[in-house]
């Protein structure tokens, strides 16, 4: 009999492999669950830790066979084929308290919706000839000693392919690759494990391997669950599908399957949202030109003596110029169309999405770790590599009662100190960049005055703003591609000690750099732009360290246009962006790797275990830029929604589209994810939480201080005659004289002796002729009085409400806690039944020996009269355990 381990060189076995989808060992009966791979080096330290790890594992239990590098398109790459046998994969499941299922629920119903209601097809379902629907089961932590207790068609398909590959992970991170076991600790646990393989390059890559070709059948006309998540799933044409979770689940595992869970349910509450925004939008559109817009009627009325024909001062000395304010005619209908009543409604109405929406997700998650047996998981991680590495000192662990690394308190504080401190120096580098946007607003507009195009000067505004949004985008783009290298030298600088305590470090640094980076901008439009202009001729503005700031003032009509210009831009600019590199990298990438491989070797067979080494390597950060990306859009949704209700449509619009280029990019492009466990989607909540709470104060200021919303209501209920908007626009401008103007301000054209006696500013201040000049007047006060109050009643009416409203929501849905109860009653009915049975069987057992042995003494003493017999009760009660241990009870 052939060696199973030897190295497989046969010319003729390599003449059948280039034909068929090999996911078989050459017997082609133990199937493949992991795959390592390595090249050939000169090295013989890696040499040695790769025999050493081999056998280890061998002696663990798992089966191997090597692919020589002869086998390989490039001729140089080494494959370890794994297989885990029915006895390993018992024990371990036992061991890690996997849960599979021991009787069939019948009591459960499948949701019905509307479709089902009126006895329609769902369109949005799957096709179920393809995918059936998972049944449902009762299910418990696995126990060898009661096997006959689970629901076992076949060794095979007992334990899914994600599981089958968790458990040959668990081993491979156990297993040593020393010779001996040494005295050192440092070197005994460095010498332990596939992750240190991998950090120092003994091994190129660990994957488990994908099932098929997911662009054909099986050759027997099947599908394999890459080929049917392909069909129903990724791609294009099945975008408006439901996801099929539980086959999502089978092939890559718990945590892969919860953030499209997470997704599926984010996109579907966008749609509530999204109408919301729409009809938002749709009222402005109603309203922008009719006589409910007062105030853009006002400004484009440019006959003689009406408020359009007013003279404004310019924004800037010399280059800049006085102007109508007829001018800002489009910026205001465009301005109107955000900043009315309904978009306060509007911003309500998504506080109270948000909350929804994290409340039914928690609901949702509950759900999902009951029928996942997630709930209570915990898992006891391991070191990481790196730490062992780079801690020299060790300690008893109070709880284990074992000697491991530690890292002293004053050094791990020195390291924190020293990794925010350059957090803190990057801050300020982003806040640099938006200094350099609001530079370059004002060179563009004062650049644009200087045209003789009476157009361009006219739209100077949505010129600047546009290309500046623009110029943010691609520094926000750059700013990325440092922020990632830097963040991971920064937590790597903290040495965290686990896996998810390095997740979370890179996780809150990642997010307040991408938080500051694309919302800084954003913050400083609507919070700060403008409020650093006193009036025309204030001198001390003018040798102010803002003084360059101050020419970049809001339109007449407010800021809120210029808002929506930059978020808008950002937002569509950054989702279709991401979606490019998202698509294009990993495609390009795959080609480049096989043109450069594949060119000299075409003679050889392309097996599956290349054609996953191919393809893009999935790590520990692969689903944080996924969750990142969405989080940072959610942002976008909720922070800054009042100035822009079309946010909710174009996050839908993407969402779509993210979930089959996600789908298509990890199905196709991406080496099989190996299944990790995992309770929920971690730290991402808190973080989703922070930002919804941080949108109610938000959203209370841009209706506060970036609208005109306050200040509009304070015109009709306290200066206007009629209650109404009539005379709004000319109630909020100051006047100005121009000879009040000191050398070297104002325009250099036209001439001094041309200039208009007076002219407008938007501000709230008394008139030259008053006592205090300038200085701020009584409806300001008003008004600021108004705006603080609105801020403090917003607030506490939204938070108290939607703070009503999660505790409306339970966290768990009664059926469910009915189910779980049930479940647990089941489990025990199950145990004792079983219990009971092997009892019955015992008894039997007994029953049965004790007979055949009576009607044996009865043959002997008829047969050999009064004569001596052997010891048959003897030999009756030593049998009785042998016959146990042969049926296994």
């Amino acid at each position: 009999m052939a060696d199973p381990f030897e190295v497989h060189k046969s010319s003729d076995v390599k003449e059948v492999r280039k034909t068929v989808e090999t996911m078989f060992f050459r017997d082609n009966k133990r199937k493949i669950d992991f795959i390592l791979a390595y090249k050939e080096e000169d090295d013989p330290e890696k040499e040695e830790r790769r025999r050493i790890y081999e056998e280890n594992l061998r002696d663990e239990g798992l089966e191997l066979e090597i692919e020589d590098k002869s086998q390989s398109q490039n001729g140089m790459t080494y494959f370890v084929k794994i297989h885990a046998p029915w006895d390993l994969l018992v024990r371990y499941a036992e061991i890690m308290k996997l849960k599979k299922p021991i009787k069939k629920d019948d009591a459960r119903r499948e949701k019905r919706n509307i479709f089902s209601f009126f006895g329609m097809k769902d369109p949005f379902m799957y096709d179920e000839n393809l995918i059936p629907r998972e049944p449902n089961y009762f299910s418990t932590g696995f126990s060898r000693s009661r096997v006959e207790q689970f629901i076992i068609k076949d060794r095979e398909s007992f334990f899914t392919p994600s599981q089958r590959s968790q458990i040959v992970w668990e081993i491979l991170l156990r297993v040593r690759y020393t010779e001996t076991e040494l005295d050192s600790y440092n070197m005994k646990q460095r010498s332990i494990g596939i992750s240190r393989l991998l950090s120092n390059e003994t091994y190129a890559a660990a994957y488990p391997l994908h099932d098929g070709r997911y662009d054909k059948d099986n050759p027997d006309g099947t599908y394999c669950d890459r080929r049917l998540l392909y069909l129903e799933w990724a791609r294009p044409g099945s975008w408006y599908k439901k996801q099929p979770l539980h086959v999502i689940r089978r092939y890559f595992g718990d945590k892969m399957a919860l953030y499209f869970a997470w997704l599926g349910f984010y996109t579907k509450m966008l749609i509530p949202a999204s109408l919301l925004g729409g009809f938002t939008f749709i009222c402005g559109l109603f309203v922008m030109y009719s006589d409910f817009n007062k105030p853009s009627e006002e400004i484009c009325d440019e006959s003689a003596n009406a408020t359009g024909s007013l003279v404004m001062c310019p924004i800037c000395d010399e280059v800049c110029t006085f102007w109508q304010l007829s001018d800002s005619c489009l910026n205001s209908r465009i301005t109107f169309l955000f900043d009315n009543p309904f978009t306060v409604f509007f911003s309500i109405a998504m506080s109270f999405w948000a909350t929804l929406f994290l409340e039914l997700w928690k609901r949702k998650q509950s759900v999902i770790q009951w029928q996942w047996d997630l709930e209570n998981y915990e898992e006891e991680e391991e070191l990481r590599p790196q730490f062992h590495e780079k801690v020299t000192s060790t300690r008893i662990n109070p709880v284990t009662k074992k000697r491991e690394p530690y890292l002293p308190l004053w050094e791990k504080v020195s390291r924190v100190i020293a990794s925010g401190s350059l957090v803190l120096l990057m801050l300020f580098v982003v806040l640099a960049a938006v200094f350099a946007v609001i530079l370059y607003r004002i060179a563009v507009a004062v650049s644009v005055y200087k045209t003789d195009n009476e157009y361009i000067r006219s739209n100077t505004r949505l010129i600047t703003s546009i290309t500046a949004a623009f110029i943010d985008l691609i520094l926000i783009i750059i700013l990325n591609f440092f922020y990632d290298k830097l963040v991971l030298w920064l937590t790597d600088l903290e040495v965290p000690r686990t896996q998810t305590e390095y997740e979370d470090s890179y996780t809150l640094k990642m997010f307040l750099f991408q938080f500051i980076n694309y919302y800084s901008s954003l913050i400083y439009i609507a919070f700060f732009k403008g409020r650093f202009f006193f009036h025309p001729g204030d001198t001390d503005v003018r040798t102010n360290v803002f003084m360059n700031v101050r020419s970049d003032m809001c339109d007449p009509a407010g800021c809120l246009f210029e808002l929506m210009v930059q978020l808008a831009i950002i937002m569509v600019g950054k989702q279709f962006f991401s979606n490019l590199i998202e698509i294009v990298i990993p495609v390009l990438r795959v080609w480049w790797k096989k043109k450069m491989d594949h060119d000299n070797h075409q003679n050889v067979a392309y097996t599956r275990w290349e054609q996953d080494y191919d393809l893009g390597p999935y790590t520990s950060f692969s689903l944080f830029g996924e969750y990142l990306e969405m989080v940072i859009q959610y942002g976008f949704v909720t922070l800054f929604v009042a100035a822009f209700p079309l946010a909710p449509i174009f996050a839908f619009i993407n969402n779509v589209v993210e979930i089959r280029l996600d789908a298509y990019k990890y199905l196709t492009k991406s080496r099989r994810p190996r299944a990790e466990r995992t309770q929920d989607i971690g730290i991402w909540y808190g973080i989703l939480k922070g930002i919804t709470y941080c949108s109610v104060i938000t959203n209370a200021f841009v209706i506060s201080y970036t609208s005109d919303f306050i200040p509009r209501l304070v015109y009709m209920f306290g200066y206007s005659d009629n209650h109404n908007l009539v005379g709004y626009v000319k109630n909020s401008l100051s006047v100005f004289y121009t000879k009040d103007y000191e050398t070297d301000m104002g325009p250099a054209e036209p001439t001094r002796d041309k200039w208009p006696a007076e002219c407008h500013y938007k501000a709230y201040r008394n008139d030259p002729t008053e006592i205090k000049a300038y200085e701020f007047n009584l409806q300001f006060w008003h008004i600021a009085t108004a705006r603080l109050s609105f801020i403090i009643i917003f607030e506490h009416v939204v938070f108290f409400l939607t703070g009503t409203l999660a505790l409306l929501i339970p966290d768990i849905p009664i059926e469910v806690k009915n189910q779980m109860k049930r479940e647990r009653k089941v489990e025990k009915e199950t145990l004792f039944e079983n219990e009971m049975r092997k009892i019955r069987e015992e008894r039997h057992g007994r029953q049965s020996i004790a007979k055949q042995h009576h009607e044996e003494d009865m043959h002997v003493d008829l047969g050999e009269g009064l004569g001596p017999r052997p010891n048959s009760r003897t030999t009756s009660a030593s049998s009785v355990p042998q016959y146990l241990k042969n049926h296994h009870i």
